[in-house]
């Protein structure tokens, strides 16, 4: 297992915020075109809740507090957050905390900070302000449960509810380009030509997909998390 952590460009991180930015924006015009023309529906009620799985919820900069969240999208958080854990190394206990905000819709969070306990000790598995190997970790693990993943100029990384999956948006490519560069060493991957390097990573894992396929992205956002976290280093 390899524990060594390089240090990562805030240059990048950036720039992937603004690619995902472009995104939301786009995404906003569609989603208030689309609600234009749809008929008007009951809005679903929301559930308080003041943890995610086993984890308590803490607001950024603050204490515990409790929350009202969509309940499907409450139940896609818990799903991820067991995830992120099963996939870290055995020596990290289960996550304890989730520093983060809900949307007043109750269906998108922005993540500011996970962490563990080891030793007895508190540590960050992620934490917005830090650009190192977790960032894309958590980052994958993200891309993995959620089909809206945008990452702030802050650090913190937003998602929105729905079913995961493959769709070849400029977010999801900016971080596969991202992942194979930083995670995976492959600095001549781009846009253009990412899928390539995509393939050689999940290789090295032992996995052969298409990674522009549901399964080949979640193999490959899979392996991301794991390689990113320490949990294998598929040397």
């Amino acid at each position: 297992m390899n524990h060594t952590r390089q240090p990562f460009s805030r240059r990048r991180l950036l720039a992937g915020a603004a690619a995902a930015s472009a995104v939301s924006v786009t995404g906003v015009a569609a989603t208030s075109t689309a609600a234009a023309a749809s008929p008007t529906h009951a809005p679903t009620p929301l559930v308080t809740r003041d943890r995610v799985g086993s984890a308590l919820l803490h607001a950024p900069g603050g204490g515990p507090v409790a929350a009202r969240f969509q309940a499907d999208f409450h139940d896609r958080l818990v799903a991820w957050l067991a995830f992120w854990s099963a996939n870290s190394p055995a020596a990290w206990s289960v996550p304890v905390q989730v520093v983060g905000r809900v949307d007043r819709s109750g269906d998108a969070f922005t993540l500011h900070a996970l962490r563990y306990r080891r030793d007895d000790e508190l540590h960050d598995g992620f934490a917005a302000g830090r650009a190192d190997a977790n960032h894309w970790a958590t980052l994958a693990s993200l891309h993995h449960h959620f089909p809206v993943v945008a990452p702030l100029a802050s650090g913190a990384i937003q998602v929105g509810d729905g079913v995961a999956g493959f769709t070849g948006s400029p977010a999801q490519v900016a971080f596969a380009v991202d992942a194979c560069r930083e995670l995976w060493g492959d600095q001549a991957a781009t846009a253009s030509a990412w899928p390539e390097y995509a393939g050689r990573a999940l290789t090295r894992a032992g996995q052969r997909a298409d990674v522009a396929s549901r399964a080949g992205w979640a193999a490959f956002t899979r392996t991301s998390l794991r390689r990113g976290l320490g949990t294998e280093s598929y040397e």
